[in-house]
């Protein structure tokens, strides 16, 4: 990945996570299923994303300096 794009990718899965966490809060509280198999619950898809965003904001601020 080219490093001075870095930042800005990061920045911007950063906010695109935050924007799907409603649809997975709302998946999960449908008991959606994909292919027959349900979707994960709430729990699970909150630590996932919380682990992404973590990895995503650490790309911003480690590129920033």
């Amino acid at each position: 990945m080219i490093r001075l794009l870095a930042p800005y990718a990061a920045l911007g899965l950063s906010i695109m996570l935050l924007a799907v966490f409603p649809a997975n809060v709302h998946a999960a509280g449908e008991r959606l299923t994909i292919g027959g198999r349900q979707v994960p619950g709430l729990l699970p898809r909150t630590l996932l994303q919380i682990i992404f965003l973590v990895a995503t904001v650490t790309v911003f601020v480690a590129s920033r300096r």
